[in-house]
């Protein structure tokens, strides 16, 4: 995982799986980056393996800080497979999604 500024964004690239073992140190970070006023987020998760409940559960959390923040939250999703999480849970339409970085940006 690694955070880089764009502008006034902070872009959270996040590689591998992220489950119940792994999404402690994704929640400190993106809580940490809430907690600096780095509201305006990307989570671009193209690198992602794989991602279970627990994934989709922290970043809805996250999602819910962001807005009472008064933020936004994009989300970078290339694989087709993890996409299809996002559709079966019905969170493409709680998400704005993207397939590129460029898109979520520009957005």
């Amino acid at each position: 995982m690694s955070v880089e500024d764009v502008g006034t964004r902070a872009v959270v690239h996040v590689a591998g799986e992220i489950d119940v073992s792994s999404a402690v140190r994704l929640r400190e970070r993106l809580s940490l980056l809430i907690a600096e006023q780095h509201t305006d987020l990307v989570v671009d998760l193209t690198g992602v393996t794989f991602m279970d409940s627990t994934g989709l559960g922290l970043l809805v959390g996250t999602l819910k800080r962001v807005r009472i923040a008064g933020g936004r939250l994009v989300l970078v999703v290339a694989s087709e497979r993890l996409l299809k999480v996002f559709r079966i849970t019905g969170l493409t339409q709680v998400f704005t999604i993207h397939d590129t970085l460029e898109a979520a940006l520009a957005s």
